[in-house]
């Protein structure tokens, strides 16, 4: 692998795993991400990493942002996809001109609050899962989120809707059952049930004008949010790193080896300034990356033996969140990529 940033941030992300999420990565696993894990994801700064410093927030450089999601996502995966989540609504504030980001981009950013994301169900489109009207002085949101990361441990979100003129429309609410607004019971998953995972019922939920922090047509948003999903993200190299350090020395080599590689490649496609461009390029990296991850997982369980197949095993558990990542963030495009590498196409 290239060599570690030498930043604060990356000890601080450090110390976190070491201290407490490595520690507490099996029980949380079967017991779910506590708010004390939150609290202390707070506490430690990381929450306004790529925030803009003028509001709190550490202006961190994408290097660093994505070491220390590797270093938290290799250390207790359910809490690092709980965490994850805000920087989004972080990013979106941060480049809005809308009144809300005065409101809340401060808190976001010093970790005094945290926000999910209600979102990826735009990427259904023309399928609108969420249809948002226009009502009063502001917006009525009706339809079903899929998935909502974060139940109960979130301060706030960012939901999204589609408009009948084909606009998108983000904006914050409570995140918390309201009128208008109605959680499931937190989903049963194969992997990262931990991490809260509902579905939303919104019948009418209503958020005021100020609520809104962006409304752009669809494809003016579309190609940001398709560049997003196109390269190998760092939770993936995070989990495999974590995988290999569960095997000797001489099998890890070759595969360590193999890791430095794909994932120096990735980190340099996604820093290219022309993000939508080498399309190909970058689904065949993605699709690597995810290979050598379910290798490494494999081996991981193969090395532990019996004592894998345990619900407290920690090869296992890498092996369950690998099969998550396999499809966070997945869309038409990634997943026909993906096939086809595996189909030696």
């Amino acid at each position: 692998m290239t060599a570690t940033p030498a930043d604060p941030l990356v000890d601080r992300a450090r110390r976190l795993a070491t201290d407490l999420l490595v520690p507490e990565a099996e029980r949380v696993d079967q017991q779910g991400v506590p708010a004390s894990h939150i609290e202390a994801v707070k506490s430690s700064g990381l929450l306004g990493i790529g925030a803009p410093v003028a509001y709190g927030g550490s202006g961190a450089p994408p290097a660093v942002l994505r070491r220390t999601a590797e270093i938290l996502a290799g250390a207790c995966c359910s809490t690092w996809f709980v965490q994850t989540q805000h920087h989004t609504p972080v990013q979106t504030l941060a480049l809005s001109e809308l009144p809300v980001r005065e409101r809340l981009l401060g808190p976001l950013a010093r970790g005094e609050l945290l926000s999910g994301v209600a979102y990826a169900h735009l990427r259904s489109y023309p399928r609108v899962p969420v249809r948002v009207r226009r009502e009063g002085g502001g917006w009525r949101f009706d339809g079903t989120v899929p998935w909502y990361t974060g139940w109960g441990l979130n301060d706030v979100m960012l939901l999204a809707g589609t408009t009948d003129a084909g606009e998108v429309l983000f904006a914050f609410a409570e995140a918390r059952d309201q009128p208008g607004l109605r959680a499931s019971e937190p989903m049963r998953l194969a992997a990262l049930t931990a991490a809260r995972t509902v579905s939303l019922e919104l019948s009418g939920l209503w958020l005021p004008e100020e609520a809104v922090v962006l409304r752009t047509p669809y494809e003016r948003w579309a190609p940001g949010d398709r560049a997003r999903t196109l390269n190998a993200g760092p939770a993936v190299f995070g989990v495999t790193a974590a995988a290999l350090s569960l095997l000797d020395a001489e099998t890890a080599a070759p595969l360590t080896a193999r890791l430095a590689d794909v994932r120096g490649r990735a980190y340099a496609l996604a820093d290219e300034p022309a993000p939508q461009e080498r399309v190909a390029e970058r689904l065949a990296v993605r699709a690597e990356a995810y290979e050598l991850l379910r290798t490494a997982t494999t081996a991981a369980v193969v090395a532990g033996g019996g004592r894998s197949m345990a619900l407290t095993s920690r090869a296992q558990r890498h092996a369950r969140e690998a099969l998550f990542l396999l499809v966070q963030g997945q869309t038409a495009e990634t997943r026909t990529a993906h096939l086809r590498a595996l189909a030696g196409d």
